[in-house]
């Protein structure tokens, strides 16, 4: 969820991510017609990279970042936002009109539209978070202590974001002691050297449409 500059997406990393892609297309929708894949996890634990990967094996897959959603006045108080901008004309079938957030002018940009896709994917810190899960088919869940990924995030931004890392982390913490993502994963994915492990995660039923993979690399190297 913290703002940055994104030069490129890394190239996808091999077959075991388009195996993911390939089971998430065949899920049924879950806001009209959209099968509405959340990715969440702690800021800092690699989100952002593995959505776009998954979206370029998904052929394109639109991404709806939760950044541009979220504002510095409200980091995580963007629920009814999120519903009426997206989610609702997503689940009528219909193109959603969303006004991104500016973090550098502090204000709201110009109005981007986002199709109603087969697959739609919604990153960010809070996609899993109660208010939303009725209308995913899927939650994922960046399996990286929360330490570890902030430590990775600050490292990341840099000095100049030392401030907001600040009172990130305390909205952090307090969001997720009130309404936990985790719990409610239907997969863990673990980045490793190369690539990513996929895991059956707490809410998950690993069965014969259920993804699981050892991932690209050894697993050892995770």
């Amino acid at each position: 969820m913290i703002p940055r500059i994104t030069a490129h997406t890394p190239p996808d990393p091999g077959p075991p991510i388009h195996a993911l892609a390939s089971q998430l297309r065949r899920l049924p929708p879950s806001a009209g017609p959209v099968r509405l894949i959340g990715v969440d996890g702690h800021a800092g634990s690699g989100k952002t990279t593995f959505t776009g990967r998954l979206a370029a094996a998904l052929g394109g897959a639109p991404v709806l970042h939760l950044d541009d959603i979220a504002t510095h006045e409200e980091l995580f108080d963007w629920t009814a936002r999120l519903l009426d901008q997206v989610i609702e004309p997503l689940g009528r079938g219909t193109a959603a009109r969303y006004t991104p957030y500016d973090w550098t002018a502090r204000g709201f940009g110009p109005v981007r539209e986002l199709p109603p896709a087969p697959v739609v994917l919604l990153e960010g810190v809070g996609a899993g978070r109660r208010a939303l899960r009725p209308y995913l088919a899927r939650l994922l869940w960046m399996e990286l202590p929360r330490d570890e990924a902030w430590t990775r995030g600050r490292r990341r931004d840099g000095e100049a974001q030392s401030a907001f890392w600040t009172e990130w982390v305390a909205a952090e913490r307090r969001h997720f002691a009130e309404d936990p993502s985790r719990p409610f994963a239907d997969l863990l994915v673990r980045q490793c050297s190369e690539g990513y492990e996929v895991f059956s995660g707490p809410a998950g039923t690993p069965g014969p449409d259920q993804f699981i993979t050892h991932g690209d690399g050894p697993s050892a190297m995770c």
